[in-house]
Formats: C-alpha cells, structure tokens, sequence
C-alpha cells in the first residue's frame, strides 16, 4: 500500500473522464476505466477515498467534478490522484498546470496511471508536462483540422451542419454527406412562403400551417413564430445560398424557392415591423359586370369559415346582385368566384376568328416565333456577360479582403449583395428560357378556327 514518510496510508481520488468529444471517441467507456482502475488500485495496494465521474470535455477549463477534485486536495482529502491516463486529468494548459503546481507544493503526492509512469521527480514532472502537452496540441489540432475540413466544404458550396426544415442529410456512394430537399416536406416549406409573400396571413398563421403538416412539434406559439421567421423566413438556404460564420455562400443544393419569392417574403417582412393589418383578399371581377335581370352592378362579398376536423379557416369570395334597383326586384342568386371563373373561361372559349384573319394571325406568329429565338439568344448571352462581370467582382472583393484592403463587415455586406445579385440573374435565364416560346403554342391553337 502506498505511504507516506509517516507510515500513513496515503489517499487516492479515482478520477474517470468521458466525453462526446471526438478525441475520447476511442477512449474506454466510464464503466471499463472504473474496473480497470480498481484492478489496478487493488494491485497497488492504493487507498481509494472516493471513485469521481465526470462527463463532459477537457478542452477548456471549468469542470465542475475536476475543480471539487482540487479543491478537495488542496483540504488535505487527498494526496494522490488514479486516473487512466493523463489526458483524463487535463486536455488544456490552465488544469494541467494546476496538476503540476500542486506536484510541486507537495499537495499532490502521487499520480497512478495503469499506462503511464510518474515520479514526483523533475524527471516525473517533465514527462507529465510533454504528456499534457501532447494532449492539448491534439486537441488543437483537430480543432484545425475540422475547421479546416468545414472550410473546405463550403468552398464546395456544402453548407456544414444539420439541413434546415424541408431538407434532408443524405450520404452519397463516396460516404459524402450531402444536403437534399425532403420530397414529403419542401413542397410544405415553399407553400409557406407562398402564404406569407401575399401579406394575408401573419407569422403565427404560417407557424400554426407548418405544425399541423409535422414540421412543427410544439405547443408554445410564440416559439413556433419565433422558430419559422429565424429559421425558416429568412433562411437564404431555401433560394439557394447559405449562412456560415456570418458569411453569404453559394450553395450547391436544390433550391425549394426562387430568389424573387424569397425577395418578396423579406420585403413583406421588412413591411410589417413586428406588426400585422388585416389585407383582405382582392376582387378582381368587381366593376366589370351587370345584373342580366336588374342591370345593377355585381359585387363581391368575403366569408371566411372554420373548419373545426382540419383546424384551419378557409376564405371564399361570392359575386352577387346589389339589387338597387327601385324598379325590378331582383332575385337572382350569389355565385362562388372559382364558378364565375369557369363561366368566363367557357365563353371566351366559344369565339372564333375568320379563316383569313386566323391564316395571317399565324403567319405572324410564326414569324414571332423566329424573332424570340434570336431574342433568347441575346438575352441570355447578356445575363452571361453581367453573371461573369460579378463572378470578376466577388474574386477582386476576396483580394482586397485577404490583403485588408476592406474591413471585414463591408466585406461580407458587399458579397452578400454581389451573390444576390447573380442569383437574380440565374433565375432569370433559368426562367426566360423555360418560358420563352410559352405563349405561342396556345396562341396558335386559340386562333386557329374549328375546322
């Protein structure tokens, strides 16, 4: 049994240390140092005091077991510490010089360690200082080594970390972790922010639609409202950019939103500051029609109902009669608007144009059909040109950062403007060239007569 120079057996403090780190991945479970270390005390002859566990890392100082464990030793509890290795004890310079002071004022008598010596010796002490020190510089360098890692993988235009709502993190065949949109979720997540761009509905509202589809678990409404205009609303992820350390990125993934919708919901938000008023809806066929009956003009009238088995309110339009004629009394019915829609789209139908006038009109339309090709052309290479201008522009931005030119805040306020503006500009070759030739084809079946 381990003494000191009285004969006194001398007391140990059993010091176990796991935590979620990745440097203690490797390390033995809490419940296998302990055994092991009660072999080893037991082989010893060491007087254990009490077995301490502590969970949680080393990296930094402030462990609430570790710090008891010192000050305990600085009471006279306890002169020696067990532990497995001296990683355990400290992975940063502030504890483990701790440990080395006490060594040195005689608080600490003995250090055991199943798979490291040490003596209270300047030998012991000095191979205790390289085995600290050979902790921290791990430590740190994993630490350089994921940020590292991180960097790199938004230069890929990876956005590192967990995927927003609506998205999913998937492992390619080369064991890539990759972000994609959710097939069941991201139609949700964009059909919120199609709600909140038409100014009808507020942020609870949004939130309340958001849980009743699952992406939402919660019963607090104030933090679900908090969660979707943080994390969702004004997530530059869903048109396609992400957020790392401040910084504007472009990203790799699919986009669930378009850069303009997304520029709509921030503007709506921006509108709003914090508070909401009622828009209703819009009336488009108001002032347009007469009554057959009376000939009184048509109005609109708005209901709005709860339906309480799907918990949501529903709003519908109805045209209707003013009936204030003093001479006819007028009985004709309300009509829904999607009803009046479908009556409209039928008699429109039903016109027809001369055989003369439908040949030239196609005629004409075939020679449109020529011009927009070319029109395409142009366009597109245009919106190439300015996209290359900003592409030259973002490289010269990084320049004059990495040789401090520019502060780092105008730095990161001028490319976040710069990748907007190029996103912009993609989505609008994106969307001429989906577009382009969208309205001759029905336009010829339209004026083409029935034969």
């Amino acid at each position: 049994m381990e003494q000191t120079a009285n004969n006194i057996p001398q007391k140990f403090f059993l010091y176990t240390r796991k935590s979620t780190d990745v440097e203690d991945k490797q390390m033995r479970s809490i419940p296998d140092q302990i055994l092991e270390l009660r072999e080893f005390a037991k082989r010893e002859g060491l007087n254990i005091v009490e077995e301490l566990i502590e969970k949680q890392s080393a990296k930094i100082p402030g462990r609430p077991v570790f710090n008891s464990m010192i000050e305990r030793i600085e009471n006279n509890e306890a002169c020696g510490i067990l532990a497995w290795h001296p990683d355990r004890l400290a992975r940063n310079s502030i504890d483990g010089g701790k440990i080395i002071y006490l060594v040195d004022r005689g608080k600490i008598k003995a250090l055991k360690f199943p798979q490291f010596w040490f003596d209270p010796t300047p030998q012991g002490k000095f191979m205790l200082t390289i085995a600290f020190g050979q902790s921290k510089y791990f430590v740190d360098s994993l630490s350089e080594n994921t940020k590292r890692g991180l960097r790199q993988k938004v230069k890929r235009g990876e956005m590192p970390g967990r995927a927003p709502l609506g998205y999913l993190n998937v492992f390619t065949p080369d064991h890539r972790k990759i972000i994609i949109p959710d097939k069941k979720r991201a139609p949700i997540i964009k059909q919120a922010f199609e709600m909140f761009a038409t100014s009808k509905y507020r942020i609870f509202d949004i939130a309340d639609f958001l849980a009743r589809n699952g992406l939402i678990r919660t019963s607090k409404r104030s933090w679900k409202a908090d969660r979707v205009s943080r994390l969702v609303l004004t997530n530059p992820f869903y048109y396609g950019h992400f957020k790392f350390l401040g910084e504007i990125h472009e990203g790799k993934h699919t986009p669930i939103i378009t850069k303009k919708l997304w520029d709509t919901v921030q503007e709506v938000w921006r509108k709003r500051s914090r508070s909401w008023h009622d828009v209703r809806p819009v009336k488009p066929l108001t002032g347009l029609f007469r009554c057959g009956q009376c000939g009184m003009m048509i109005t609109a009238e708005i209901k709005e109902k709860f339906y309480k088995t799907t918990n949501h309110h529903a709003t519908y339009i109805y045209y209707r009669c003013t009936k204030k004629s003093k001479v006819v009394k007028c009985n004709q019915p309300f009509i829904r608007q999607e009803d009046l829609d479908r009556q409209l789209s039928d008699n429109i139908a039903t016109v027809s144009l001369r055989q003369d006038w439908a040949d030239k009109m196609l005629d004409k339309l075939s020679v449109e059909e020529k011009d927009v090709a070319q029109s395409c052309r142009s366009f597109v290479g245009e919106k190439q040109a300015e996209i290359k201008t900003i592409s030259d522009k973002l490289q010269r931005l990084l320049d004059s950062y990495l040789n401090q030119d520019i502060e780092r805040e105008d730095y990161l306020i001028k490319k976040s403007d710069l990748l907007a503006l190029k996103k912009k500009l993609e989505e609008q070759i994106f969307s001429f060239q989906q577009t382009k030739n969208a309205w001759l084809e029905p336009f010829k079946q339209r004026s083409a007569p029935p034969r």
